[in-house]
C-alpha cells in the first residue's frame, strides 16, 4: 500500500482572505502541516498543496475564489505535466457556505474544509491521497478543534490569539452565524497555555480575537474559586504573564460591552487604549432593520462611559451605507453619529446582498449610485477624523513596539498604543521591544518619530 504521508521537502502555499480570524487560522494550518513535512511556500507556483482560506463577508467573495481556482487549475495541470502533483484545498467561510457547489463547479479542488474543521487537515490530506477524489468536511466542532491544535510557532513580537468563535447576534446583513456557527468560548486554561507559549517565544503583544470577542465567557481557571469570568477578567489574568507587555482585543459588539470590561480598560495598563466597536449605522430605524439590538443613543452613551473610564482611548468602528430602506435622512443620522463620537480609524462599506441572509430579501434596496455617493461622503468625514487624530499625536511621546525593519536602511517600523504604524530611525537590536518615541510628523498612512535617548526617557 502506498504511504499517503507527504515526504520531507513538500511545500504548502496558503492565501488568506478577510479577517484576523482567518489570519490566525492560516497560521494554525501551517503549524498543523509542518510535522507532516510541509514548508511554507511564498507563491503557489510549484507548491505541493495550495490552500485558499476564504472570507464570505463581502459580495462576490465566492466569485473571487472561483477566479483564483481557475488560475490554480492551470498551475495544477502544469505540475502534472512535469510529473508532479498539486493538491488544492478551499478552507474558511466560503467553503462552509458553498462546499457542495465548490466541488461541483471546480473539480480541480481536492479538499473543502470549513473553519471549524481545519484541525482535521492531516486526515483529509491522507484521505484525498488514498481515495483520489474530492473531500468535504464542514462539520462544526469548535471545542474539538482547539483541543487538537498543536503548539504554534510565533512569527514576531505580535500574535493573534483566538478566544471566541461564532456569533449569536444574527444581524440581517451578515453571514457569520451561518458560516462560523454559534458563539463558543475557549476555556481559560487553554488560552493561558497558548499565551504563555507565545510569551516564551518572544511575543510581547497579543490580540485576543473572536467574531464577538467581548461575548467571551468561561469558568475561572483551575484552582480559582468564583463566578463565571468575562473578557475583562480574562484580560487582567493574561496581563500577569511574564513577557506579555500589551493586550488588545477585537472585534467587539456594543451589546456585550459589560461593566467588567469597561473597568478593565480603565485599570489595566497592559490593555491598549484602542477599541474597535462597530455601530454600522446612526439611524435607529436602520439599526432595528439590521437587528443590531441597540440604538444610536445607547451606543453614544456607551462610548461616554468607556471614555470616562479611559480618557485616552482611541475608537475604531464599522459602517454600512445603503442598507435596504436607508433614506437620505437615515444616512445623515450616521454622519451625525460619526461627528458626535469622533473616530481614530474606521472601516466603511456599501451594503451588499449576502445570499441566505434576511437583508438579501428586503424591499427598498438602495441604488448603487446612491450607495457610492453616500460612501464617498462618509469616508471623507472619517478620513478627516483619522488625520486629525494622527496630527494630534505630534509632539507626544508614545511607547512603540518595533515589529520589522523599514524600507530604508537604519529604519524600524513599529506600532503605537493606538495601532498606528510608526517609522523611526533605530538600531536593529530594538526589534521586538518597546521604546519611547517622540512623534515628529504624519505621513498619509503612518507617523514619523525619533527615538528618545536613555537620558530623555528617564527624565
Amino acid at each position: 500500500m502506498t504511504d499517503p504521508r507527504p515526504k520531507q521537502g513538500k511545500s504548502v502555499f496558503i492565501r488568506t482572505y478577510g479577517c484576523q480570524m482567518n489570519v490566525y487560522d492560516s497560521e494554525r494550518m501551517a503549524g498543523l502541516l509542518k510535522p507532516l513535512g510541509y514548508g511554507v511556500a511564498e507563491t503557489p507556483e510549484g507548491a505541493d498543496l495550495v490552500i485558499l482560506n476564504t472570507c464570505h463577508i463581502r459580495e462576490k467573495a465566492a466569485e473571487k475564489v472561483y477566479s483564483e481556482l481557475g488560475r490554480l487549475k492551470r498551475l495544477k495541470a502544469d505540475k502534472a505535466k512535469a510529473g508532479g502533483e498539486m493538491k488544492i484545498a478551499v478552507a474558511g467561510c466560503v467553503a462552509q457556505a458553498e462546499g457542495p457547489e465548490i466541488t461541483a463547479r471546480a473539480p480541480q479542488v481536492d479538499m473543502v474544509v470549513g473553519p471549524q474543521a481545519y484541525h482535521r487537515l492531516p486526515e483529509l490530506i491522507a484521505k484525498a491521497a488514498r481515495e483520489r477524489g474530492d473531500v468535504l468536511d464542514t462539520d462544526f466542532a469548535v471545542e474539538e478543534k482547539f483541543d487538537r491544535l498543536a503548539a504554534r510557532e510565533a512569527e514576531g513580537p505580535t500574535a493573534f490569539l483566538t478566544v471566541q468563535e461564532g456569533c449569536d447576534k444574527f444581524c440581517t446583513f451578515c453571514v457569520v452565524p451561518y458560516t462560523r456557527g454559534a458563539e463558543v468560548s475557549r476555556n481559560v486554561d487553554a488560552i493561558v497555555a497558548e499565551a504563555r507559549s507565545l510569551a516564551a517565544q518572544g511575543v510581547k503583544e497579543i490580540t485576543l480575537i473572536g467574531q464577538n470577542v467581548n461575548a467571551w465567557a468561561s469558568n475561572p481557571p483551575a484552582g480559582v474559586v468564583g463566578d463565571q469570568w468575562g473578557l475583562g477578567e480574562l484580560c487582567r489574568h493574561l496581563a500577569r504573564i511574564d513577557g506579555i507587555e500589551r493586550i488588545r482585543f477585537t472585534t467587539s459588539h456594543p451589546r456585550d460591552m459589560d461593566d467588567g470590561l469597561i473597568a478593565a480598560l480603565g485599570e489595566e495598563e497592559k490593555l491598549m487604549p484602542y477599541l474597535h466597536l462597530p455601530v454600522q449605522a446612526g439611524s435607529d430605524k436602520i439599526l432595528k432593520a439590521m437587528n443590531r439590538g441597540h440604538t444610536a443613543e445607547h451606543y453614544v452613551k456607551l462610548i461616554e462611559r468607556i471614555r470616562a473610564a479611559r480618557p485616552d482611548i482611541a475608537l475604531s468602528g464599522d459602517f454600512i451605507v445603503g442598507f435596504p430602506g436607508e433614506t437620505s435622512e437615515d444616512f445623515e443620522a450616521t454622519l451625525a453619529l460619526v461627528d458626535t463620537v469622533g473616530y481614530a480609524s474606521a472601516y466603511s462599506f456599501k451594503y451588499s446582498r449576502r445570499p441566505g441572509t434576511p437583508g438579501a430579501a428586503m424591499q427598498k434596496q438602495v441604488a448603487e449610485d446612491e450607495k457610492d455617493d453616500r460612501l464617498a461622503r462618509l469616508q471623507s468625514l472619517l478620513e478627516r477624523q483619522r488625520q486629525a487624530f494622527n496630527e494630534a499625536q505630534i509632539g507626544a511621546e508614545l511607547p512603540v513596539l518595533f515589529e520589522k525593519p523599514g524600507r530604508h536602511e537604519g529604519q524600524l517600523i513599529g506600532r503605537s498604543p493606538y495601532l498606528q504604524s510608526v517609522h523611526v530611525e533605530a538600531p536593529q537590536s530594538l526589534l521586538g521591544s518597546v521604546a519611547k518615541v517622540k512623534i515628529e510628523g504624519v505621513t498619509p498612512n503612518a507617523l514619523a518619530g525619533a527615538l528618545k535617548t536613555k537620558e530623555e526617557a528617564a527624565a
